[in-house]
């Protein structure tokens, strides 16, 4: 929203577990079946806060969808209609918005996890559909997954015309967990059309004031902020935060400088936390610009559409049998071979075209996609005519893509215009339209016009269209080169960006390479921006770059001096050690077999599969890859490790050590025990994996029964911290021998030695060093 009659500061509601955590008689409750058997409690938590002078109340329903609410004893329904009617008694007469709080699954979508894109919609559509006539908007809140928010908003957008607010939660390094920037999370959401995006739950409220300065940059919508207070300690048995009321205002001011449209609170915070941050509701409402320059991007980069890039052009399987085969064969493994070797090259986006005879293009895009995303983060240009096929792939796609492409035509601009505005997509603009392609500089113009025009029509800028000067063949017409950089400098007076594919100036005559980087240069000259080339082509990408040196295009001559550097020894891209680094699955049963013909298992163990688990972590821990790119990896190397079977057991001492994992009592969040075991199972620990919700007394059980090396447990929210305490107690009082890990998104170090754990681990890698000290 917020409130377009109010010009002010707004403010939100506060924490609901926080305050059911310090009731002994309900915080052995899932919160949500509190609705049902206790609702006078939540009934007082809701009015608590109406008094303080919120103007936002959100349902007690943060897991209360089909997914998470499976197993409990009452339908999801009962549950929705109980919260709902418990917040529409507290607001009564007053004028308080109801927002459904609809929180994250619990669980990893593909490829990380098994959960798909289309469930995960699906899951949250059902509690849309039954909801949107019954509250006043809508609140996603403390997703940590870019994909999973991303169906999650398309469920609401798609299925309700009701206000959308949505936030993510954010790590000390300034990450999503699976490694979105500020940046990204605000250019994304506020493409798909998010009326509110900002940031809930992370840290303590002073470590989101620079982020929610990066968020600002990044969109002109209002902005939400409701940090924790402060982190979390534990003090007999019971969580608190250290983090005074006082504290929290003042931080709360410095996020309303930052550029906070709406404030609130998450955990630790009270409604007597809220009333103190009613006075913030007279300082008045900013505006802000949308940002000045147009952005493209994956999950984890973000890239800037500006003079001086490069699309890789090799995913497209015109002229290329082996790609085409490839498609043919749901050979997705060439594809990302060829994605990587792009990013390896220098290309800065890559073109994706799947469009082959006798295939479903819908379906085919939407994989090679998903696929390539899986292994690759550079963003993607989706190439194809089929508009169909467009709007599938701009669903699942991850980011914000660029579409290759839309033209003059009015019936292609009727049908592919809405979907750019919808998903906030940039385009190339081709200068044809259906009475084809004009053979000169001014008809070419004309339709770019046009395509400007209606393109405002529809809210997009100019700025995020990339406008094809079209190459045609020369050896058809020598005056078609000409005609091209003509129009490429004719276009950079209307104060647009320019792209061309370069290599169809060449076709049907010898040396083509040289012909393609004679026109490139010219080109350049002429006011192309971004060419679409093979980045493959060594003296292409110099000659570029050299251009870009001499015409003050590099800074510094940076890239051109980094690219005469000394350059580093790359394995080949299907060697054993580039598909464990690269996570590259589809390629790993061929560079097994070749490894073991040449080697015996612990030199692959040793001079492979380590080293390239130790160069993904290394990478990891330097934010140089992302949660997904570990996961990926650990998981191949974890195949590979089976695939070695009894060899490797009889050949390492690794496998001896048995872990033991656990979600502590009361807690159905596993995603990070699940990504724990992954990285576990890949450096060769066995894993006992005690599932979710575990109670105490079965980790004891487990300790008795089996001996493991080491004992880790897991827990996401706080209300859960002190059935960890009690899971430790328990081991402790066993004299257990074996040391007790502990982590997760509410754990710290301060909260481990609180409740006497040995270690706590941050991240799954922390954990595996910590077991290679055992």
């Amino acid at each position: 929203m917020p409130d377009p009659v109010s010009k002010n500061i707004q403010l939100f509601d506060g924490a609901i577990g926080t305050i059911l955590t310090a009731d002994p008689e309900v915080n052995s409750y899932s919160p949500e079946e509190l609705n049902i058997l206790f609702p006078e409690k939540i009934l007082a938590i809701h009015k608590a806060y109406v008094e303080a002078g919120a103007q936002f109340i959100t349902t007690n329903t943060f897991s209360a969808n089909p997914i998470k609410l499976n197993s409990s004893r009452f339908s999801l329904h009962e549950v929705l209609d109980a919260a709902i009617m418990l917040a529409r008694q507290a607001v009564g007469d007053c004028s308080c918005k109801i927002m459904l709080n609809i929180g994250p699954t619990g669980k990893l979508l593909e490829p990380l996890g098994d959960l798909s894109f289309e469930e995960t919609f699906e899951n949250y559509k059902t509690v849309v559909e039954y909801t949107r006539d019954k509250v006043e908007g809508y609140v996603l809140e403390t997703f940590s997954d870019l994909y999973e928010i991303r169906a999650a908003v398309l469920a609401v957008k798609e299925n309700s015309t009701l206000p959308l607010m949505a936030t993510m939660t954010f790590d000390t390094t300034g990450r999503t967990l699976t490694g979105s920037s500020p940046e990204i999370v605000a250019l994304t959401l506020t493409a798909l059309g998010v009326d509110v995006p900002g940031i809930n739950c992370s840290t303590s409220p002073e470590y989101l004031i620079p982020l929610v300065k990066r968020m600002r940059a990044f969109t002109h919508l209002p902005l939400l902020v409701q940090p924790n207070k402060g982190f979390p300690v534990l003090c007999q048995g019971s969580v608190s935060y250290a983090m005074s009321d006082k504290d929290f205002v003042y931080y709360t001011g410095k996020l309303i400088d930052a550029g906070a449209s709406i404030v609130g609170g998450c955990c630790g915070t009270t409604p007597a936390t809220i009333a103190l941050m009613a006075k913030y509701k007279s300082l008045p409402l900013k505006e802000y610009a949308p940002p000045a320059d147009s952005y493209i991007c994956s999950s984890t980069r973000l890239l800037k559409l500006q003079q001086g890039l490069v699309c890789g052009e090799r995913l497209n399987p015109t002229g290329k049998k082996k790609l085409q085969q490839a498609l043919l064969n749901n050979d997705f493994g060439y594809l990302q071979q060829e994605a990587l070797s792009q990013q390896e090259a220098g290309a800065h986006f890559l073109d994706l075209n799947v469009g082959i005879p006798n295939a479903d293009e819908v379906d085919l895009l939407c994989r090679a996609i998903k696929k390539i995303q899986e292994i690759c983060d550079l963003p993607l240009q989706l190439d194809s005519s089929n508009t169909a096929a467009i709007e599938a792939a701009l669903r699942v796609y991850n980011g914000v893509p660029v579409i290759n492409s839309i033209n003059g035509s009015r019936t292609v601009l009727k049908s592919m215009l809405p979907l750019l505005a919808k998903y906030g997509a940039s385009a190339v603009a081709l200068t044809l339209d259906e009475q084809g392609i004009p053979e000169t500089v001014e008809g070419r113009l004309r339709i770019a016009k046009r395509i400007i025009t209606r393109a405002s029509t529809y809210g997009i800028n100019k700025k995020k269209l990339l406008f094809d000067a079209l190459v045609m063949a020369v050896s058809s017409n020598q005056n078609y080169g000409r005609l091209t950089l003509d129009t490429l400098r004719n276009l950079k007076k209307m104060g647009v960006l320019t792209t061309i594919g370069l290599s169809n100036v060449s076709f049907g005559l010898p040396d083509r390479p040289l012909l393609n980087r004679s026109f490139l240069l010219m080109a350049l000259t002429s006011g192309l921006d971004i060419p679409i080339l093979n980045p493959l082509d060594k003296e292409n990408m110099q000659s570029f770059k050299a251009f870009n040196a001499l015409a003050g295009r590099d800074p510094a001559c940076e890239n051109y001096i980094a690219s005469h550097s000394s350059e580093p020894v790359h394995e080949q891209s299907d060697s054993l050690y580039q598909v464990v680094l690269s996570g590259l699955k589809e390629s790993l049963a061929p560079a097994m077999d070749k490894k073991l013909k040449e080697k015996e298992p612990q030199q692959i163990i040793n001079e492979d599969l380590i080293p390239a688990l130790d160069e993904v972590g290394l990478r990891f821990e330097k934010k140089h890859v992302f949660l997904p790119q570990l996961i990926r990896s650990a998981e191949v190397a974890r195949q590979a490790f089976q695939q070695l079977g009894e060899l490797y057991i009889q050949q390492t001492d690794k496998t001896q050590g048995l872990v033991v994992l656990a979600t502590v009592q009361g807690d159905i969040h596993d995603i990070g025990k699940n990504i724990v075991k992954i990285v576990l199972e890949s450096h060769g620990y066995r894993v006992m994996d005690l599932g979710k919700n575990v109670d105490p007394e079965k980790v004891v059980e487990a300790y008795r029964t089996h001996r493991p090396l080491a004992i880790g447990l897991s827990a996401l929210m706080t209300t859960t911290v002190p059935s960890m305490s009690r899971t430790v107690e328990a081991l402790k009082a066993l004299n257990a021998e074996c040391p007790v890990i502990v982590g997760g998104a509410v754990i710290t170090e301060s909260l481990a030695r609180e409740m006497g754990a040995d270690h706590y681990a941050a991240d799954a890698l922390t954990a595996v060093r910590i077991l290679e000290e055992l």
